[in-house]
């Protein structure tokens, strides 16, 4: 290094601010017997009592490209020189605000006062840009000539400066302008490079999360750019691809604004793919898919299989159609009790269907739940085993047979009780086993106090208790001391009813309404 270059560099250290600018300035160019190397230009035209002065705002803004400028940082620096009079700092600056921001008549005053500083293609630039205000042209196609004809100036790199924009509007979540910038990316070629693929798709995962369309890019470009990113393994590509290629809309965007046309095979496949990597909500869309008949690609036992894998997922609406398809088909208590656990799952989500498909299960019962649990403390007085047993009958819409001969240790369940086969009646139909569900936490939890009470007293209840004719004798002479009236306690079924409700393709006959409705919504 030459001589005065170092006393250049000696009083720049020291904090010269002409020397901070000179030096800066040669750093950025790689002028004058220094080699380039922009951060350390910058950073002596950083420093304070430097960076405030028009000179080192002007340096900045004519030494580099605009692309350079904007990843930097300088965008203040820009503006500064701008309003100072440079020319190549406001043809920059309008280049700017036109691709990043869309100010396109705040983008021509800039390029215009270039322009009239003497910079040749600051003309250029503002009558292509001019096109689009004259309207032979739309936006992007405007704006894609203006950064051409700087481009060709070296003012600026157009792909680079696109992309910058793009994915500022990426990370502030603006889908209009991320679409905007893409838009001018596509002018040259319609074909999307692998960073516009991604910007695109990441355009088309904001719009999806904020309930509004990508505005201006062509489906084609929008599927193109998808199919780039699932053959690099983007799952959310895969599952908003596979959706538009069989026919269902993404968010708020039509199924034919993403993809040129239908392709079911295709479609199927991306949704499986993304279902496999996490996507848990594309196995109720494959379930949709390979359940109806009227499509190519319908499949039963795949439709039950994805079903099966959305209801695993967590996914309310599955675990509710599930539950419904498994209750309507059962024919002995383990498949009903199955078909409960999904039911359960879903109402504890807030599923109404569900709830009311519950609800069909559980036999009503008169009277207030207040006056109830008044009669029913006064009863555990002076005996809790038959107390216990009509809150179980209230809370579960129990018969009398049923009340008095549960065993709630056995029949506890996470979603309910079941009634088990009763020891003390011979005929079948009577004497067999029932699945109730808890309608609320209330009835769950008295429950649990159930069993746990009679798990506790087992042997002191099975000799207090004694036998049906015994439970059945001290429940008249309790009612009859306390003035108790049975409706409040207990159910009143007919066997045929108790029948309907313990066989799914009955009580799908009783419950058609709800049952149709679960499994259409």
């Amino acid at each position: 290094m030459r001589r005065q270059d170092i006393q250049l560099l000696a009083l720049a250290r020291q904090g010269d601010s002409a020397a901070c600018c000179e030096a800066g300035r040669r750093y950025l160019l790689g002028s004058d017997g220094f080699q380039r190397h922009v951060p350390t230009g910058i950073a002596y035209l950083s420093r304070a009592g430097v960076k405030a002065l028009p000179q080192a705002a002007r340096i900045i803004a004519e030494s580099l490209p605009l692309d350079d400028i904007v990843q930097l940082q300088q965008d203040e620096a820009l503006a500064q020189a701008a309003a100072a009079g440079s020319a190549a700092a406001q043809a920059k600056l309008g280049a700017w605000v036109c691709v990043r921001y869309r100010r396109l008549e705040e983008g021509a005053r800039w390029l215009a006062q270039a322009a009239a500083g003497g910079l040749a293609p600051a003309r250029q630039a503002l009558a292509a840009l001019r096109q689009a205000e004259a309207g032979e042209t739309v936006h992007s196609v405007a704006v894609a000539g203006m950064l051409r004809a700087l481009g060709n100036a070296a003012l600026l790199d157009p792909p680079a400066v696109v992309l910058i924009a793009a994915r500022q509007a990426a990370s502030e979540r603006d889908v209009v302008a991320l679409a905007a910038a893409v838009c001018i990316g596509l002018v040259r070629d319609p074909h999307p490079t692998p960073e516009l693929a991604e910007l695109i798709a990441a355009a088309v995962r904001l719009a999806e999360e904020g309930a509004h369309p990508v505005p201006g890019i062509a489906a084609a470009a929008i599927e193109a750019a998808l199919d780039q990113r699932v053959a690099r393994g983007d799952r959310d590509a895969a599952y908003a691809l596979g959706r538009a290629l069989c026919g269902i809309a993404v968010g708020v965007m039509r199924a034919d604004g993403l993809s040129t046309g239908t392709n079911m095979r295709k479609g199927v496949a991306l949704l499986l793919r993304a279902a496999d990597a996490g996507r848990t909500e594309a196995w109720l869309h494959l379930y949709r898919v390979h359940g109806d008949h009227r499509l190519s690609v319908a499949n039963p036992q795949m439709a039950r299989f994805c079903l099966e894998k959305a209801a695993l997922s967590g996914q309310a609406e599955a675990q509710r159609k599930l539950g419904a398809l498994l209750l309507r088909a059962a024919d002995s208590l383990a498949e009903s009790e199955q078909a409960l656990h999904w039911l359960h799952l879903a109402a504890c989500a807030k599923d109404a269907h569900a709830k009311r498909l519950l609800r069909s299960l559980v036999l009503p019962l008169a009277g207030r739940d207040d006056e109830a649990l008044a009669a029913i403390d006064r009863v555990g007085q002076e005996d809790p085993w038959l107390a216990t047993r009509l809150q179980l009958a209230r809370c579960f819409g129990l018969t009398r047979l049923e009340a008095l001969c549960v065993d709630p240790t056995q029949g506890l369940r996470p979603w309910g009780l079941v009634v088990g086969r009763n020891p003390f009646i011979t005929q079948i139909r009577l004497a067999a086993a029932r699945a109730i569900p808890a309608l609320s936490d209330a009835a769950m939890q008295a429950a649990r106090r159930a069993a746990a009470f009679f798990g506790q007293a087992s042997g002191d209840a099975l000799a207090f208790e004694g036998d049906l004719r015994r439970r059945t004798l001290r429940q008249r002479r309790v009612f009859e001391r306390h003035g108790l009236d049975e409706a409040m306690f207990f159910a009143n079924a007919s066997s045929t009813t108790l029948q309907a409700l313990r066989l799914g393709p009955k009580w799908a006959f009783r419950a058609k309404e709800p049952l149709q409705l679960a499994l259409a919504a």
